[in-house]
């Protein structure tokens, strides 16, 4: 994701709460006074409501949240961990992370909560947290991916548009055909996708076909890019370049605006963009399904943050009865996602957000409540659990960047499948 949960998403406005918390009391030797020090890539008014709710709840308790950019926090995090800084208490924790850093001793054992957290979320959601048979982090939010259209560029083509229904869900052959006919109708590009060179987005085009998640092995430290469905989908994926049905040259998440602006007949996004379109779009647009190929197993990525707390830390007692109202409480998950359009992990707040969800586009999103909740439940496959994501992560975006801008599939793959083996040798 993300990634997804990173952009700057409109405000979801949403009526003031007040359900029922759903987590455990928690023991009588939490202290009732002190600081909790939260740390994170997000806008501080992201966590603002989150913040607010527990305070309240809990007077004599403060929450400090300290920003760090995206692009940042990894390293930031890879520091001030190492060095046993106690002054984080809770930090998010990026999902594919998660194995690197409790490999590390950089998270504390929550395994004591696996029976509220497997309740409270989805079996893929309460399985990201685990490595090694212990639980090391609490689902916050979650996500999925559909596929928006302009409705006035396919009713000047003469194309029907997707149903919002998963059971009529398009496959990506019918998307490139009715993409190329609005193009040939006057809209520049037929297809695009949010993420470009992004695996989360990508991965579900190489499962559909078989291809696999591209790391196996017992320890999950053996590359497998070269399998025939990777190789078809990344000639498929080459191809919508090749051809011009994508346009080259623009970034991973500089691509949203180019749907709005209406140059685009289908585009691939998160439920954040919901609130964007709604906002900047002037055209009629619809939502539908995300593709899958023709004959291939209906696939949707999958994740987003979890929150996790420092071993290092001296306020764990307090940095945990947080931990649980953020992620396990009802009230408190609902409230993370307040002022961003993001879906919340926790499964009775994500049936109370979806309605408001599909409320904020209008007749543009009807549809949207049932299929996010059928993606999740159904087709939702995570990104796959290894120490050595992060260089996966790392090293496959540059292949398919350039595979996107023209590289030789089989030849880039092989070499990427060389530079894993290179740098997962010092991690095995």
């Amino acid at each position: 994701m993300k990634r997804s949960s990173l952009i700057a998403a409109a405000v979801l406005s949403v009526a003031a709460v007040a359900l029922a918390g759903c987590s455990s009391s928690p023991a009588s030797s939490t202290p009732t006074t002190g600081t909790v020090q939260l740390l994170g890539p997000e806008d501080p008014k992201t966590f603002a409501p989150v913040i607010h709710g527990f305070e309240a709840k809990n007077p004599g308790v403060t929450v400090k949240y300290t920003q760090v950019p995206f692009d940042q926090l990894s390293s930031t995090l890879q520091q001030r961990l190492a060095a046993k800084d106690s002054t984080i208490d809770v930090y998010t924790v990026d999902q594919p992370n998660l194995p690197q850093l409790a490999a590390q001793g950089f998270l504390e054992d929550l395994s004591a909560l696996e029976p509220e957290a497997k309740a409270a979320t989805t079996d893929g959601q309460y399985k990201i947290n685990l490595y090694k048979d212990k639980m090391w982090a609490l689902s916050v939010w979650n996500s999925t991916q559909m596929m928006f259209f302009n409705r006035d560029a396919l009713a000047k083509a003469g194309v029907t548009p997707p149903s919002a229904d998963p059971a009529d869900r398009w496959t990506w052959e019918q998307t490139v055909e009715a993409g190329r006919k609005a193009q040939a109708a006057g809209i520049k590009s037929g297809l695009l996708l949010e993420q470009v060179e992004a695996y989360y987005q990508l991965q579900p085009l190489v499962e559909s076909l078989g291809g696999g998640s591209g790391i196996t092995g017992k320890d999950m430290l053996t590359p497998a890019v070269e399998t025939a469905g990777w190789k078809k989908a990344m000639e498929w994926y080459a191809g919508t370049f090749a051809s011009g049905l994508s346009p080259r040259g623009v970034g991973g998440f500089q691509t949203s605006p180019v749907f709005a602006n209406g140059d685009v007949a289908f585009f691939v996004g998160g439920p954040w963009d919901v609130g964007n379109f709604s906002q900047n779009a002037k055209f009629d647009w619809g939502i539908a399904p995300l593709p899958s190929f023709e004959g291939g197993k209906k696939v949707t990525p999958t994740g987003s943050w979890s929150w996790g707390i420092n071993p290092a830390s001296k306020n764990k007692e307090l940095a945990k009865k947080f931990l649980t109202y953020a992620a396990l409480d009802t009230e408190g998950n609902l409230l993370t996602t307040k002022n961003t359009t993001i879906i919340p992990a926790n499964s009775a707040a994500e049936k109370k957000y979806l309605p408001t969800l599909e409320a904020l586009g209008g007749a543009h999103s009807a549809g949207v409540e049932k299929l996010v909740a059928y993606e999740v439940a159904n087709t939702a496959v995570a990104r796959p659990v290894s120490v050595g994501y992060v260089q996966f992560d790392s090293i496959m975006g540059k292949a398919f960047a350039d595979i996107r801008n023209g590289a030789d599939v089989p030849a880039r793959l092989s070499q990427a499948t060389q530079q894993l083996k290179d740098a997962w040798s010092q991690l095995k």
